[in-house]
């Protein structure tokens, strides 16, 4: 495994989602997350946490610690059992916790868990330790990376739509059950995140890991092809890593801005072909930093369409745009 990262980095990303539901809040009928003052689609950094496990341990074969796992038919680990699946030796031969110290188990535990488990890299956790009922303890690991709440970059409508189920509402009845759900029609959410190198020397987080991550967010989001979240695609990824540790310019969600097209309200929006994302400020942002930046990593949806400078453009176009210093490596990732 490589070491762990020395630089800090930034991280910005949009995807869309048509007719779905990005994030259902359970308590409030599941509906989609909204800002009631501005209209604005909510999305937790939970949510985009689980599509980022999801797809490194179902497409990548990678371990992750959050995971429901079933001991028994019906029943599922706590976190306690869950970190336990971990007390192994070399060999990966489970120990007797009866056998050790609880200053032992801790030892152990830290050091499998942060081996195996790619998401306790990436995000930390808060794991709790059990000996006994009278020995008790936790590791606690700040995670590295960090997201705001996603935010859609316009408001949204949300709509309430009803249908009939396919069985009777009861033994013996003709009448059919009653399902409804809320989705918005569209709805493109910006994500902001920090990978922090600080904490990533206790995580063990390599350059690895977050390369493996950025995939993650990008195909994960494409592959959640379930009911509620059918319709999702990545737009835009960018990562700006810095060359000196504890630096980072920060809010890069709020250099770029959605401007729709004549005629059409932030709401009314139904495709990737309804706006433009005007990116100028964060260009001239990045040229205003360019000493301080080593490289640029960035993936585009070829259909998006991007301004800069009065000149709008197709994603695909966007790294002519990107001159921020001959020294600075600019690479796309490849996710076409």
């Amino acid at each position: 495994m490589s070491k762990p990262i020395k630089n800090r980095s930034e991280i910005l990303f949009l995807y869309d989602v048509k007719w779905a539901n990005p994030n259902g809040d359970p308590l409030d009928e599941n509906k989609p997350r909204i800002d009631p003052a501005t209209g604005i689609n909510i999305v937790t950094d939970v949510r985009l946490k689980r599509t980022i496990r999801d797809y490194l341990h179902e497409f990548k074969g990678k371990e992750i610690f959050v995971r429901e796992i079933e001991y028994e038919p019906g029943k599922i680990q706590d976190a306690k059992m869950r970190a336990e699946d971990f007390l192994v030796d070399n060999n990966g031969k489970k120990l007797d916790k009866s056998k050790l110290t609880l200053q032992e188990m801790k030892k152990l535990l830290y050091i499998n868990i942060t081996k195996e488990c790619i998401d306790i890299r990436v995000f930390g956790a808060t794991i709790p330790i059990e000996k006994s009922s009278k020995e008790k303890s936790s590791i606690t690991l700040i995670g590295p990376v960090q997201f705001r709440f996603g935010r859609s970059l316009h408001p949204v409508e949300v709509v309430h739509i009803k249908g009939t189920g396919a069985f009777a509402s009861g033994a013996g009845k003709e009448q059919k059950t009653f399902r409804e759900e809320y989705v918005v029609p569209y709805s493109l959410i910006c994500f902001y995140g920090v990978v922090n190198e600080n904490a990533a020397k206790y995580t063990n987080l390599t350059e690895d890991d977050v390369k493996m991550m950025l995939e993650a967010m990008w195909y994960g989001t494409k592959n959640l092809i379930t009911r509620s979240k059918f319709g999702q695609m990545p737009r835009f990824l960018l990562r700006i890593v810095y060359k000196e540790q504890n630096y980072h310019i920060g809010d890069l969600d709020r250099k770029i801005k959605l401007i729709t097209k004549e005629g059409i309200e932030g709401a009314e929006i139904r495709d990737v072909s309804d706006f433009v994302i005007d990116i100028t400020e964060l260009i001239n942002t990045l040229n205003e930093n360019r000493g301080k930046i080593e490289k640029i990593e960035y993936e585009v949806d070829n259909n998006l369409k991007l301004k800069a400078k009065e000149k709008e453009f197709l994603g695909k176009d966007l790294q002519q745009h990107l001159k921020i210093n001959e020294s600075t490596e600019i690479e796309r990732l490849g996710y076409y």
